[in-house]
């Protein structure tokens, strides 16, 4: 055990072989869960300093402001890190659907004795 990073008061995320760090979003209000992404050091810093939640795309490659095109934005109350700083969560104000699919949440199914099932 890493006393410092597991009980320490300094900020140092234990980013994965890819520099990653996944990062799990909620509702501040209600407490749903809405997304789950991932963060690198320039995404954390970069919602440290805005406010508004930035990932990282895995897909794309590059930094990405969610929101940004349907001003759907996750304005960041606060954020939390696990103990031993591998895992960020993230307590927003969604500004609509956190899901690219419309979905307020991206967890719209659930996993079903027949495939999968719509909760919304």
């Amino acid at each position: 055990m890493n006393d410092a990073r597991d009980q320490g008061l300094v900020l140092d995320p234990k980013y994965d072989a890819a520099g990653l760090v996944t990062a799990v979003v909620t509702d501040a209000n209600t407490g749903e869960l809405l997304m789950v992404a991932h963060m690198n050091a320039e995404a954390l810093a970069a919602t440290r300093e805005s406010g508004k939640a930035t990932f990282w795309s895995r897909s794309r490659g590059a930094l990405w402001v969610k929101g940004e095109t349907s001003g759907h934005v996750l304005t960041v109350r606060e954020m939390r890190i696990d103990c031993d700083q591998d895992a960020i969560w993230i307590i927003a104000d969604p500004a609509g659907p956190a899901c690219h699919t419309g979905a307020r949440s991206c967890f719209y199914r659930r996993i079903g004795p027949d495939g999968l099932e719509r909760v919304d």
